[in-house]
């Protein structure tokens, strides 16, 4: 009898795709595969987007990107999804309503403007991804922008991180991560659910190719959850793993370059 291999982890990614390569779908898949699951995805959206930035975006309908979930998630089954890219209240409600059908964790990159400052996101899709994405997200993970868009709070030190964090666990989701990146200083996250509260630093590689780390941390978080680890397990080694993208991004075309998605990969060698 032939031996069967086992089946890996499942997780899916609903994002939009990155014609670069460094961030998005792409991003996700790279992710996924590097930590041992086994992607999928459901494209929301195309967009023609290099180092330099976003030169065009094309949003899918809604009844594509649920004909996508509703085949990958009946058939193949899930152990966990990521959100990206969500380009109108529309897509936003649609992916909300499905995730809230689905029984896996769900991980939320409130994507609201690319690594370049492209707007991804419709300002009037902003009241959805609080009433009705938010409310159904085991993690959301919003960097500092996407924390003003979302709650009008512009932080500028943890003390700071701290509130907008209580103020997003009020739209509903179990878990926030603030990601402080982008703060003076020592890089350092914020993890909590209102009650526990995590400080995670990690070095400040001097490195401006970082195209994709936002996809990539969410990503990176939905496959250890679907390896069966807890928030903060899942987290912590997550951003391990981020960290060490940073570290091996690599300059391509003109502008910024991606992280290095696979780091490990290359220090197995």
């Amino acid at each position: 009898m032939p031996i069967t291999p086992p089946v890996p982890p499942r997780v899916l990614t609903v994002a939009g795709s990155d014609s670069g390569g460094g961030a998005g779908i792409q991003a996700d898949l790279k992710t996924m595969l590097a930590l041992g699951t086994h992607g999928m995805s459901v494209l929301t959206a195309v967009t023609a987007q290099n180092s330099l930035g976003v030169q065009g975006a094309w949003e899918l309908p809604a009844k594509a990107v649920r004909a996508q979930y509703r085949s990958v998630v009946d058939d193949i089954g899930v152990d966990a999804v990521k959100t990206g890219m969500l380009s109108s209240a529309h897509l936003v409600e649609t992916v909300a309503e499905l995730l809230a059908g689905t029984d896996a964790p769900a991980v939320v990159d409130p994507v609201g403007v690319s690594k370049h400052g492209d707007p991804l996101l419709a300002a009037e899709a902003l009241d959805s991804v609080r009433t009705k994405l938010l409310p159904v997200a085991t993690v959301a993970t919003p960097n500092l922008d996407e924390v003003a868009q979302l709650t009008g709070i512009t932080v500028t030190d943890e003390p700071g991180m701290r509130r907008a964090a209580a103020a997003l666990l009020g739209f509903g989701p179990r878990w926030v991560v603030i990601k402080g990146g982008h703060l003076p200083g020592e890089p350092v996250d914020l993890l909590t659910d209102g009650s526990e509260e995590h400080w995670l630093r990690a070095p400040r590689h001097d490195n401006r190719h970082t195209h994709g780390t936002g996809c990539t941390l969410a990503s990176a978080i939905a496959s250890h959850l679907a390896r069966g680890a807890d928030v903060l397990t899942a987290v912590r080694a997550a951003k391990a793993y981020v960290t060490g993208a940073i570290e091996a991004g690599f300059p391509l075309g003109a502008g910024i370059g991606p992280v290095g998605h696979g780091w490990r990969l290359r220090d197995a060698d």
